[in-house]
């Protein structure tokens, strides 16, 4: 296990995907400069609608456009101003990126969402969300896979001494394989999603991309099996709702990288957790598992719970900090 290659340096630690703001180019700067070793394309949803992660990443899809209906993104006839400022802020992140990153060579973290997250929140031009429709699924799979190569090429273009890994956000999918996904009515849920076929689609998705592709899922019920069985690199998740230790033990002994959401994306106790509080709990996990010590800083990167748009600026820096050093902290073990 420990001659494995890994998709980043030991003891490193990154960011889930958001931060507060509207600034990125500031936003660029923090991340460059907390998380030296993993930085990652971050994301500012106060920017609003197109930079919201449904938005966002419905602008990467092709010849599948979108618009705004109502609040919610739906599927639309054909590309329209909504789709037009998606794409355009993401240019100009990449744009910023480029200025910012120009001399950066090691790994760099891309997000999006995950063909089911997309599914259960994207609306049909009829109404009701795309999953209720299993040729919808496909095409939009197909569609998030091509735009996906092309956003990771766009990447490596601007960022060439980077080697890209991408992270999709799949908050959803334990709901869409349970059967949980509500109705617009509120009054039913949409039938649940066949694990084979969602463990087909992602595998697609995530061999379209062509880079290491770790999903991420901060919602209890992480259904880690699928995950591991779809030729992911790793599983990013929250540590702090972890409750049965042995399918995670699983994961990580089938070879999965583990992005440990371990610090809080608010403040607790009204201050950021030290390095050594959150480098204790990455640590208490992996020795509940049974892991020797000298793979958990290979294995192993350390992140906050989850994305962190709803915290202060001044906490973010410091939570930042707190992973950062606490993945030193976990190399030097």
């Amino acid at each position: 296990m420990t001659d494995q290659a890994w998709p980043w340096a030991a003891g490193a630690a990154t960011g889930i995907g958001s931060l507060p703001g509207t600034d990125i180019a500031e936003a660029q700067r923090v991340v460059l400069g907390e998380l030296p070793a993993l930085p990652h394309l971050p994301e500012l949803p106060d920017r609003g609608p197109g930079a919201d992660l449904i938005g966002r990443s419905a602008g990467l899809l092709i010849e599948l456009p979108v618009e705004l209906y109502a609040a919610r993104w739906r599927v639309a006839p054909r590309p329209g101003k909504d789709l037009r400022r998606a794409r355009d802020l993401m240019e100009r992140d990449l744009d910023q990126l480029a200025e910012q990153a120009e001399e950066y060579a090691g790994p760099l973290k891309i997000q999006a969402a995950g063909p089911f997250t997309l599914a259960a929140s994207v609306e049909l031009p009829i109404g009701g969300r795309m999953l209720r429709d299993s040729g919808a699924v496909r095409d939009l799979a197909g569609s998030l896979a091509e735009g996906l190569r092309g956003h990771v090429e766009a990447v490596a273009r601007r960022v060439p001494r980077a080697s890209v890994l991408l992270q999709l956000d799949e908050p959803s999918l334990p709901a869409v394989l349970a059967g949980r996904v509500p109705t617009e009515s509120g009054f039913g849920t949409y039938r649940a999603v066949d694990s084979e076929v969602a463990r087909a689609v992602l595998r697609g998705v995530i061999e379209a991309a062509g880079v290491p592709t770790v999903v991420h899922c901060c919602a209890p019920d992480v259904p880690l099996e699928l995950i591991r069985s779809t030729g992911a690199a790793g599983v990013a998740l929250d540590l702090s709702l972890v409750t049965d230790l042995d399918p995670l033990g699983e994961t990580i002994d089938a070879g999965l990288g583990l992005l440990a959401g371990a610090a809080p994306t608010t403040p607790p106790a009204g201050r950021a957790p030290t390095s050594a509080q959150v480098a204790d709990r990455v640590r208490g996990l992996w020795d509940r598992l049974g892991f020797p010590r000298r793979q958990l800083a290979e294995q192993v990167v350390v992140t906050p719970a989850c994305g962190l748009a709803g915290a202060t600026p001044a906490y973010v820096r410091a939570v930042l900090a707190a992973c950062r050093d606490a993945g030193r902290r976990l190399a030097e073990d």
